[in-house]
């Protein structure tokens, strides 16, 4: 049987992250505050931007290192 492992993100994170990603398929991910960057030009990066998100609504994300 699978050993049960702890969460390292919430659900909710989850989701924001899931919402930037599919911003970026779309191609209308944008960096910086406020999307007033350029395009976000890889995977990594919309990743990074839905969990930053996720910290600035108090969602449960691992501290950055």
């Amino acid at each position: 049987m699978a050993k049960k492992r702890k969460r390292k993100y919430s659900r909710g994170a989850g989701s924001d992250v899931e919402n930037e990603m599919r911003r970026y398929k779309r191609g209308t991910a944008k960096s910086g505050k406020g999307g007033k960057g350029g395009k976000v030009k890889s995977r990594e990066q919309a990743i990074a931007i839905g969990l930053s998100k996720a910290r600035e609504k108090g969602k449960k994300v691992a501290k950055k290192k």
